[in-house]
């Protein structure tokens, strides 16, 4: 049995840094030591922008090839797609086919499950499998949920944005009855803050406040011009400026999903169940 931890980055607004923090975690990770692929499963392709491939129209194979060849029920070729990061991440690209490849999925049986069996082979290679969800609650972002083990919400301080939250997290629970029992919310990652507002003070205390019914990260990502250049220089916040204040905000969120990923990992005993 494999130790890889499938986790998807979800929030179906947009603008709230799923993209930042799927690099920041992904890298982190593979900075402590772990074998980490960061799945690109939007078609705007901004995590695969993010890691410097320019033009992802251009590119040969990217996730949508690799699910199409679970539909045929074609082995894949080897590693197909997947792209080697300097920073020691792989990448799993994506481009605008995959907004066709979705629409497509409609006539599909058990298309909810494609993304699953399309992980399953990649899984003894990585310890962590970190899946850029599109800011829709679309066929896609619900493949990525029905193959996670956990599920991390970036969210802004505003109003709008955790407004936003209750609706994912109803179709979070119908995923969980529905689909894929074992999904658990890692947590909601406050990003973008900017704590000198009172307004971002009394939405982060009343997220904070609901206890045991939703888990809010320790860390919270600060607001900072220089975490929003990185997509621009296809490097993550460590390489980009390593000794800022949302570099090391990144470091402690490394820290907690580890420690995580200690207390949900099944001992050894439980593993010849």
């Amino acid at each position: 049995m494999t130790d890889c931890r499938i986790i998807a980055i979800a929030n179906q607004k947009g603008g709230v840094g799923k993209t930042t923090t799927t690099v920041s975690l992904g890298v982190g990770l593979a900075r402590a030591g772990k074998r980490v692929l960061l799945v690109d499963a939007d078609p705007q392709a901004s995590l695969t922008v993010s890691l410097g491939v320019k033009t992802p129209d251009e590119l040969d194979a990217t996730l949508t090839e690799l699910l199409q060849s679970v539909i045929e029920e074609k082995p894949p070729p080897e590693g197909l797609g997947i792209i080697h990061h300097k920073e020691g991440v792989d990448l799993l690209p994506a481009n605008i086919e995959l907004s066709g490849f979705e629409v497509g999925l409609t006539n599909i049986m058990s298309r909810e499950f494609v993304l699953k069996e399309a992980l399953e082979p990649l899984k003894a290679k990585y310890d962590h499998i970190l899946i850029d969800c599109m800011p829709s609650l679309g066929l896609m972002t619900i493949n990525a949920l029905a193959a996670a083990d956990g599920v991390i919400i970036p969210t802004q301080a505003s109003y709008l944005s955790t407004k936003g939250l209750s609706l994912l997290m109803g179709s979070i629970a119908k995923v969980r009855r529905q689909i894929n029992p074992n999904l658990r919310i890692d947590g909601v990652l406050l990003t973008m803050v900017d704590s000198r507002t009172n307004n971002a003070k009394s939405i982060i205390s009343a997220l904070r406040q609901t206890g045991n019914m939703l888990r809010v990260f320790d860390t919270e990502i600060p607001f900072s011009v220089r975490a929003a250049e990185t997509s621009l220089e296809g490097k993550s916040i460590f390489e980009h400026d390593g000794r800022g204040k949302v570099a090391a905000a990144y470091e402690n969120l490394v820290k907690e999903v580890l420690s995580d990923g200690e207390r949900v990992r099944p001992r050894p005993e439980e593993r010849l169940r």
